[in-house]
């Protein structure tokens, strides 16, 4: 399945969760799909994303091990079902999306933590998330330099 397709699905299940455990597993969920789509694109993305890429398969990783891995049946895991990347820019501008809702639930459950456990989890997942936001952030405006370069060229 397409980037754009798991992240989009990773949303809705994101926005449909209802209670902490499940809050969380899609959180999880949401950042092991960060890291397929980093590894991806430091493997196989334009070279100017490659350093940032790796950055956020290892923020992305955090997030994940800060939660700890949930119970999930087989085929359930969406970061496994990355076949393909599609367009970089239009990946990472979902990925964004999904990192800022990710950072907004976490903010919620941490608000809302009946113990100081799940608050610390939660506080160092909200980092994780941030922190991944941001890489994605960057590589989208490295991708807008790239374009303007060549678009210079191409006029000049």
């Amino acid at each position: 399945m397409d980037a754009v397709r798991l992240i989009v699905t990773s949303r809705r299940a994101l926005a449909a969760s209802k209670g902490v455990p499940e809050q969380l597993t899609e959180v999880w969920q949401a950042q092991a799909l960060a890291q397929a789509i980093g590894s991806r694109l430091a493997v196989a993305g334009p070279p100017e994303l490659r350093g940032e890429a790796l950055g956020l398969t290892e923020l992305a990783g955090r997030g994940c091990g800060v939660l700890g891995t949930p119970e999930l049946a087989p085929g359930e895991l969406r970061a496994a079902q990355l076949t393909e990347l599609g367009e970089a820019r239009q990946s990472l501008m979902c990925l964004g999306g999904l990192l800022g809702e990710v950072g907004i639930a976490l903010v919620g459950m941490a608000c809302s933590a009946d113990d100081e456990a799940t608050y610390w989890q939660c506080m160092e997942a909200i980092d994780a998330a941030d922190e991944s936001r941001d890489r994605v952030l960057e590589m989208l405006r490295r991708l807008a330099d790239r374009d303007a370069v060549l678009t210079e060229r191409e006029a000049g």
